[in-house]
């Protein structure tokens, strides 16, 4: 598969307030989020671990679902979610905080949600082809142009932003997909304890998720073992403490870039000096990874 990517971080950032025409969804399963992040990406249970390893568990977030015709359901904060019996299932993903972003060739710099790793100015992922690169990212777009599901490269094209899906084989040894009747354990988690998460659905809604809130999920998400839905008490207590404890260079970021944002799709009204000033305060000097650059 090619792929030019260059200048886009079409499946990277929220680029709805650009193109909300063009822009779309690429998920692939049919139980609805009740978030409303943008191509959130489904992490596996050891990638969690990996994060939570590196002193990064503060970049994760969990998603639930809208239950599906037939799904088991459990009620939070009087709202539905999608259940394994009594316990409500969810993902795991990278968070998503606005930043200072031009994508798809944008005239400008906007207040986009963009990935926590995209490097701002040379829209390059900071963690690509390393240790915890996701395997969805390394992947994207084989998933969906196996369901024949428009990408985002081709959302891309059809905005404007030239041609970026060069070659669509799907290659032989496309890994399955993060949701199905393997994805238990692996990339599909059970939390345990559903009466403790009162509050929890407003709070995900809008977008007021507390370290606490999120350390839950990742804790169950690393006491969780692939092909089953329990949670090993002991293993999900210590990644709950690590996850909500951990201060990284992202995790700060995070709350930097939303401190500074305005409106989605704002300009953000800065020179390109003081742009790339703010980011390499807020990322490069806060220890962010570099990106090697386009060639």
């Amino acid at each position: 598969m090619e792929l030019r990517c260059e200048g886009c971080a079409g499946c990277c950032v929220d680029w709805r307030p650009l193109a909300p025409e063009a822009a779309g969804s690429d998920r692939t399963d049919r139980r609805p989020p009740l978030d409303d992040a943008y191509d959130l990406v489904p992490l596996t249970r050891d990638e969690v671990a990996g994060f939570l390893d590196d002193g990064l568990g503060d970049v994760l977030v969990p998603r639930l679902f809208a239950p599906a015709e037939g799904d088991a359901a459990v009620g939070i904060d009087g709202v539905e979610v999608a259940a394994a019996g009594d316990r409500p299932v969810f993902a795991v993903g990278l968070r998503k905080p606005p930043k200072s972003v031009a994508p798809i060739d944008a005239d400008g710099h906007r207040w986009l949600d963009a990935c926590v790793f995209l490097d701002p100015t040379t829209l390059q992922c900071r963690i690509h082809g390393g240790a915890r690169y996701p395997r969805t990212c390394s992947t994207y777009p084989v998933h969906g142009l196996e369901l024949d599901a428009e990408t985002e490269c081709e959302r891309v094209e059809a905005a404007g932003g030239g041609d970026r899906l060069l070659d669509d084989a799907v290659p032989d040894d496309t890994p399955p997909l993060p949701f199905g009747p393997h994805a238990a354990g692996a990339t599909v988690f059970a939390y345990p304890d559903p009466d403790d998460l009162d509050g929890v659905i407003d709070r995900l809604r809008g977008d007021r998720l507390t370290p606490d809130d999120r350390a839950r999920f990742v804790g169950a998400a690393v006491g969780s073992s692939p092909g089953s839905l329990s949670v090993d008490r002991d293993r999900m207590a210590e990644a709950r403490a690590r996850a909500r404890d951990a201060d990284s260079w992202a995790g700060r970021a995070i709350r930097a870039w939303s401190e500074r944002a305005a409106g989605d799709g704002d300009p953000v009204g800065l020179d390109p000096d003081d742009r790339e000033r703010l980011v390499r305060e807020l990322e490069d000097d806060a220890g962010a990874p570099e990106t090697p650059g386009w060639e």
